[in-house]
């Protein structure tokens, strides 16, 4: 069927919303953008005149096209050279999508995106929609096509699976400069004892390479391996610029609700280096450095405000 104007319209006003909600479920800003696409495509071929709730049914569409690709996506991660860690996005994305509450924010962190990854695929969709979009138990039931009794058991293990007993830190972008200038402040001052201070006791480090820059294979904890092992990598060093394309500049910025360091080296996001902030210190470090999945960021940075570099740029 032909797509008029209204219904491009329909469609165009519930993009933002369906973007958000696949970049949740996919972990993946491309992979998302796909999934919408492939959605408009059912709409476009849908018979629109028995369609009662136009968002009710575009929401389930992309569901089950976001069902399969978690599905398709579990397998290649089998083969993925080293850790793979969600692609990042900065402040001002729309794909980051509502962040009025501490559960919408808190939803598309790096951290709970890598956290959600050990769901079953049920599970990360009723506790996306939830918990980031405020759909009833009833409403994501028709979604999966399950009973409202049985959404609930889900969404209750999903939460064990979840479950955390930190409180992350809201930040706005002089916060997260802030966070960031002391971060590598003490990354850089040649004292780990510095740079534990700032971790949790049981702080991990999490890295993306691609298999195209070095990163190490699975995720460090503790405090003091962290701590010496940031201190490696942020060490100036040509060597180390040389395998990302060139001596970067560093910037202070907001990906994913969080405070982030941000390499660039000429027009390009080099590398995003997530800080995980919670009351009792910097609980977790995500760097991703796969240039496949900073082709976005690169986008988003080139448009955008990001202030100047950091002061301390060795």
């Amino acid at each position: 069927m032909l797509v008029g104007a209204h219904e491009v319209e329909v469609f165009e006003g519930a993009r933002a919303r369906l973007e958000a909600i696949a970049y949740r479920l996919l972990g993946s800003a491309n992979d998302a953008e796909d999934a919408v696409q492939d959605t408009f495509l059912r709409w476009q071929s849908a018979d629109r005149e028995v369609i009662e709730t136009p968002e009710a049914w575009l929401t389930k569409v992309l569901t089950n096209l976001c069902l399969n690709r978690l599905t398709s996506a579990r397998a290649n991660r089998e083969t993925y050279v080293g850790q793979w860690l969600p692609e990042p996005v900065f402040a001002g994305d729309r794909m980051l999508g509502p962040s009025e509450t501490a559960e919408q924010r808190e939803s598309v962190s790096i951290a709970m995106l890598t956290l959600m990854e050990r769901l079953s695929a049920k599970e990360r969709v009723v506790y996306v929609l939830r918990e980031a979009f405020g759909y009833s138990h009833g409403e994501i039931a028709e979604v999966l096509d399950l009973t409202e009794s049985n959404c609930q058991q889900v969404y209750r293990r999903a939460k064990q699976h979840l479950a955390a007993d930190r409180r992350r830190v809201a930040v706005d972008a002089a916060a997260a400069r802030k966070i960031v200038e002391e971060f590598l402040a003490a990354a850089l001052s040649g004292r780990t004892d510095s740079l534990v201070k700032m971790l949790t006791d049981d702080a991990i480090h999490a890295g993306d390479g691609g298999g195209v820059v070095f990163s190490l294979p699975r995720p460090i904890s503790g405090a003091l391996r962290v701590a010496r092992f940031l201190r490696t990598l942020v060490e100036p060093s040509e060597a180390k610029w040389e395998m990302i394309g060139g001596r970067p500049v560093l910037f202070a910025a907001v990906a994913n609700g969080v405070p982030a360091l941000v390499l660039t080296v000429g027009d390009r996001v080099a590398a995003v280096v997530s800080l995980d902030v919670t009351t009792d210190g910097i609980a977790a470090v995500h760097t991703q450095a796969n240039p496949g999945k900073l082709e976005r960021a690169t986008r988003q940075w080139a448009t955008s405000e990001h202030g100047e570099p950091l002061a301390d740029n060795r």
